[in-house]
């Protein structure tokens, strides 16, 4: 699938002496990272939590209760707090371990996996430059995006990193794909058309870290803007520092997640293939003044090859589609390439699309 995929992104050569580590120490933002941006949100009373323990147990009650608070995190927040999810904490611990040992290798050893283009299965930098439809930017962060399944892809340095990122990216897919049984049992779906569908014996599965530097002015720029992410469940954990905020009811609120927990957010394709009952929400990266901020990602999507349009099912009990199908290798690429079309999300050009 890789090899389809491209972008619209500018992918530069690195200047190390301009990144925004090399940045955070200074008294002002260069121009090139300007976007103003206002960071203030809510804080809500509690983001939903979900037992995964529940969701695995023998106890029929308690898988009950925990499918049904599953189904309703997705409908009304797209957010979720995953608990007693079996990651090993010292799992959790290795992996920021081996991430800040990659940011901390010498810029030499960092250069040969520059990004060139979005095909690179493994690419890191800082020149990923967003575009909307009045301004082009520069990200404050540098990051390190791996493809992970159907095949595997990472550096070998720090020698560490190999192991501990398949390891969990292992243990995630497995999450992932009880979530999404989850799920659809509450929808009522066949499970064995869910599988032939959604294809996930060789689910596209994306691992993703992103280091924020501190930022003297946090209203100037941005880590990552305001987004959905493609695919089915993205999992988030970070180093304690928070900067995730996300959209509910036209506001904005924090996404404070504790430590050892896992923040959870239904992706495009569950709301696409729920016919809209799931909700993929905006969300953003903000910026702080004084800590450093790490973020380690995993987007857990159906096959490239997967070919996904609302369920069958869901299609007859609402009498309509509300979104058009599309393979999912090519959503991944319109996203890239035609991320904006007269200001409309890839995912809201595809509810459009079945509305007209």
């Amino acid at each position: 699938m890789a090899s389809r995929v491209a972008s619209s992104d500018s992918f530069k050569h690195f200047e190390f002496d301009a990144t925004p580590k090399h940045l955070s120490s200074s008294s002002s933002v260069p121009s090139k990272f300007n976007f103003t941006n206002d960071r203030t949100a809510f804080t809500p009373d509690s983001l939903p939590i979900i037992d995964f323990s529940a969701l695995v147990t023998g106890d029929p009650h308690q898988r009950s209760k925990a499918v049904h608070d599953l189904a309703t995190a997705c409908r009304d927040w797209g957010f979720f707090i995953l608990v007693n999810h079996g990651v090993p904490e010292s799992l959790m611990e290795a992996m920021f371990r081996v991430v800040k040992e990659f940011f901390s290798l010498a810029d030499s050893e960092k250069k040969q996996y520059e990004a060139k283009s979005a095909s690179d299965p493994i690419k890191c930098g800082n020149f990923n430059v967003a575009n909307t439809s009045n301004q082009s930017f520069t990200l404050w962060r540098d990051y390190l995006k791996l493809y992970v399944h159907p095949t595997f892809h990472c550096p070998h340095k720090p020698k560490p990193l190999w192991d501990v990122v398949q390891e969990y990216t292992l243990i995630t897919r497995e999450l992932a794909l009880e979530l999404i049984k989850a799920v659809c049992e509450a929808l009522e779906l066949n499970q064995r058309y869910v599988d032939e569908t959604l294809k996930m014996e060789s689910s596209f599965q994306m691992f993703a870290t992103n280091y924020y530097p501190r930022c003297p002015h946090p209203d100037q720029a941005i880590g990552i803007p305001s987004h959905t992410d493609p695919g089915l469940f993205t999992f988030l954990i970070h180093n304690g520092v928070a900067g995730l905020q996300i959209e509910h009811n036209g506001k904005w609120f924090n996404a404070n997640s504790p430590q050892n927990s896992i923040l959870v957010n239904a992706a495009d394709q569950l709301e696409i293939f729920t016919n809209g009952r799931c909700k993929s929400v905006k969300h953003r990266a903000v910026l702080n003044e004084e800590k450093d901020r790490i973020s380690i990602v995993v987007a857990n999507g159906p096959s490239g090859e997967a070919v996904l349009g609302p369920a069958e099912a869901l299609v007859e009990k609402d009498g309509r589609a509300k979104y058009c199908a599309m393979k999912y290798e090519e959503y991944l690429e319109s996203q890239l390439t035609k991320s904006r079309v007269d200001g409309k999300s890839i995912l809201e050009q595809q509810m459009i699309c079945s509305t007209n």
